[in-house]
């Protein structure tokens, strides 16, 4: 395994701590609580890999609780709703994050010292598990890191704590949340381990034959350099832009993260602290690749050890039983519609309304009599907004009408499986209809959605050059979920686990109150006696 961005910052740590029988015993709450989140971490990679899965993921499922049904349970299956659910306790529809593109958008709260766009929690609604533990310690602390913004922030909520992300190949924040890098990640930054990257070639870290799917799919990459080895570009600058894509992206952000925990001292006081991280590599190359790709399998296999890397570490510095660990995703994927109907599913369509949506615009162009064009319905990932609805009744045109008319029309495109108003949200038997309860739990009474679209199963929005994900289907719903540490009972659990359960499970574990009004349940079954 190449560990040349993990073995700079080794020596960060520090010394390890001893955790012998002299130990002192462990205090109440753990030291320190670490949720992992992994972009797009399917379960089946699990266990389809798990004989070759002998790192981190095998230390968590071994010694930890493994939750074999559990999901996020709504619609819009992306980084942002998903990081949302995650210690909030609370649905989309409950925390506002509805859609992807728009999570923690912010133009108000640039970013220091770098050209990408402003972001912040400002959407966000509500409170998060941090908010409960401050209300019981104002000391405790946390620590957030992913490469994208969004992994970043929403997973804390509205805290404005030490959260940080990748932009050109450098970690950053918002002002939001500071005025100015603070010494540590100025330090970090400077040993620019992303330029220093140029020329990695990526190659197998198991043997050829460990290996069973084809490394030569047309559909993969955009048909660009499809088999291994893949190799960063030689120029410095331009291996910082594509290292996102390379499984070392996620090795520079676990060494990021502890050199974090080391140089605040997570966990390190009478407060139990907060260390979340959120890994983006198995994102990017699912979306190149797929679920079916040799580069996926090498990708999980890689992130394994880096992980067993990294939970080493803590493991080491704090002790098992000061640690409390949580790992799942923030969705799954759908093949390539290409690989699809190779396998069984001649019916997978890429769908897109956007001909549809604009003969609708001038249709209520010319019944609204604007002079000039008008956005009047917006789409993005399967939800049908409709803007300025004041304004078409004040000309005389009915909501209802127009939404029951472009219903009809979508569910004659190809590859869609059903479109829904929220009136019929809001008489489905959730019990029974799966796609209605996660479309409820999307939607907030405010968000203005005139109609939900549902496609067929490995059907995916355009375009079709990516794998995708997004819907409210089992494949982009189903993710991985494992507990660790103290006051679990490790296990394997059937009972059906929902990311929402993460943060009322954490709060019973540690024995504060939630602030909101949750949608989660406590996975009592996975509490060890006494919790």
């Amino acid at each position: 395994m190449h560990l040349a961005l993990l073995s700079l910052p080794l020596g960060l740590l520090g010394a390890a701590s001893s955790g012998g029988s002299g130990s002192p015993p462990p205090p109440a709450r753990p030291k320190l609580v670490v949720v992992i989140t992994v972009d797009q971490l399917r379960p089946d990679y699990l266990a389809r890999w798990k004989s070759q899965l002998t790192g981190g993921f095998a230390t968590l499922a071994l010694d930890g609780a493994v939750f074999d049904s559990a999901y996020q349970d709504h619609g819009v299956t992306e980084t942002a709703p998903g990081h949302s659910t995650i210690l909030s306790g609370r649905w989309p529809a409950h925390t506002g994050i509805v859609i992807n593109n728009e999570g923690v958008q912010d133009s108000t709260a640039p970013l220091l010292g770098s050209r990408g766009p402003g972001a912040s929690p400002r959407r966000f609604r509500g409170t998060a598990l941090l908010d409960w533990l401050k209300t019981t310690d104002p000391n405790a602390r946390a620590l957030s890191v992913s490469r994208k913004d969004r992994g970043a922030i929403l997973t804390v909520g509205p805290a404005k704590e030490q959260v940080y992300w990748y932009a050109d190949g450098l970690f950053t924040t918002s002002r939001y949340y500071a005025d100015s890098l603070p010494v540590w990640v100025q330090a970090f930054n400077a040993l620019r381990l992303p330029f220093k990257a140029a020329g990695w070639k990526w190659t197998l870290l198991l043997p050829d034959s460990a290996y069973s799917e084809v490394d030569d799919q047309a559909w993969e990459n955009t048909g660009r350099s499809v088999t291994f080895p893949h190799t960063l570009p030689l120029d410095s600058a331009n291996a910082a832009a594509a290292l996102p894509g390379a499984p070392l992206m996620d090795s520079l952000t676990l060494a990021f993260a502890l050199s974090g925990v080391e140089a605040l001292k997570l966990g390190r006081s009478r407060s139990t602290d907060l260390l979340a991280v959120s890994l983006s590599t198995t994102d990017a190359v699912g979306h190149a690749f797929g679920p079916d790709s040799r580069e996926i399998h090498d990708q999980v296999l890689r992130l394994d050890r880096y992980l067993d890397w990294f939970l080493g570490r803590l493991i080491d510095r704090y002790g098992r039983q000061n640690l409390l660990v949580v790992l799942t995703a923030d969705h799954g994927v759908t093949p390539f519609t290409a690989y699809a109907r190779a396998h069984g599913h001649p019916d997978a369509h890429a769908v897109a309304l956007d001909t549809l949506v604009s003969a609708a615009n001038a249709e209520l162009d010319r019944a609204a009599g604007t002079g000039t064009p008008r956005a009047w319905l917006l789409f993005d990932t399967g939800i049908l907004f409709l803007r300025d609805n004041g304004r078409l009744s004040a000309v005389g045109a009915n909501v209802d009408s127009i939404g029951r008319a472009l219903a009809a029309r979508v569910r004659r495109v190809a590859g869609v499986a059903r479109a829904d108003e929220p009136a019929d949200l809001a008489r489905a038997d959730t019990a029974d209809d799966a796609v209605a309860r996660r479309w409820r739990h999307q939607l907030p009474a405010d968000a203005g959605a005139l109609l939900v679209v549902t496609l067929q199963p490995f059907s995916v929005w355009t375009p079709d050059s990516i794998a995708e994900h997004g819907q409210p289907s089992e494949l982009d719903s189903h993710v991985p979920l494992m507990l660790w540490g103290r006051g679990i009972r490790p296990g394997r659990y059937g009972r059906r686990a929902n990311t929402v359960d993460i943060a009322p499970t954490l709060a019973r574990l540690l024995g504060i109150s939630p602030l909101s009004l949750l949608d989660g349940r406590v996975l009592t079954e996975a509490l060890a006696p006494g919790n």
